[in-house]
């Protein structure tokens, strides 16, 4: 009788172990975008994708709706958050929905949209839509993965755009020395 039952705690033992063990063994898989980011005071509803693979050149669609869920007014600009194996992320903007780099959310309000962009770089691009609110914080919708194949568009750079930047900095750096921030110590 002793017998019989310390074989039966033993398997009953053995049976919790394994059990718990199977539970913490579990794969999880992801791709590193934090849980955070889908915001309490917006949220990205029916983010859809025109497509799920695409050539370099074409053009990728992607639609949905901002639900606010508060009582005021929100400034807000969308993009888009792209991942990727090959380090690439290379997107060009082709039209956004509502227009402009800034715009307002009305207080309890949808606002729908749409991102259009064009693909540069071949590779696997997990995309999302990313919408920044002043004062709070970017968001993330769902996303999707998103193949890219063909040969990569390279864009010429801005040789106005590199003056421009070089004229800022030494802008900058001569506001620093004129200044002479060492010589207060």
């Amino acid at each position: 009788m002793k017998t019989s039952k310390a074989v039966l705690m033993t398997s009953l033992a053995v049976l919790l172990v394994l059990s718990a063990a199977t539970i913490v063994s579990q794969n999880a898989w992801g791709h590193g975008v934090q849980a955070q980011l889908q915001s309490r005071f917006i949220e990205i509803q029916d983010e859809t994708f025109s497509t799920q693979s695409l050539d370099t050149g074409d053009i990728l669609e992607v639609r949905g709706k901002l639900v606010s869920k508060v009582n005021r007014d929100l400034r807000a600009w969308i993009s888009i958050f792209s991942e990727s194996t090959n380090a690439g992320n290379r997107w060009e903007f082709i039209a956004r929905d509502p227009p402009g780099n800034v715009f307002d959310i009305p207080p309890n309000g949808e606002v729908p949209y749409t991102l259009r962009v064009k693909a540069l770089e071949p590779g696997v691009y997990h995309v999302h839509t990313q919408l920044n609110v002043a004062s709070v914080g970017p968001g993330l919708g769902p996303g999707l993965t998103v193949f890219v194949e063909g040969d990569p568009i390279i864009k010429p750079l801005s040789v106005g755009n590199v003056v421009y930047q070089t004229v800022l900095i030494a802008i900058g750096l001569g506001i620093s020395f004129a200044t002479k921030p060492w010589q207060v110590i």
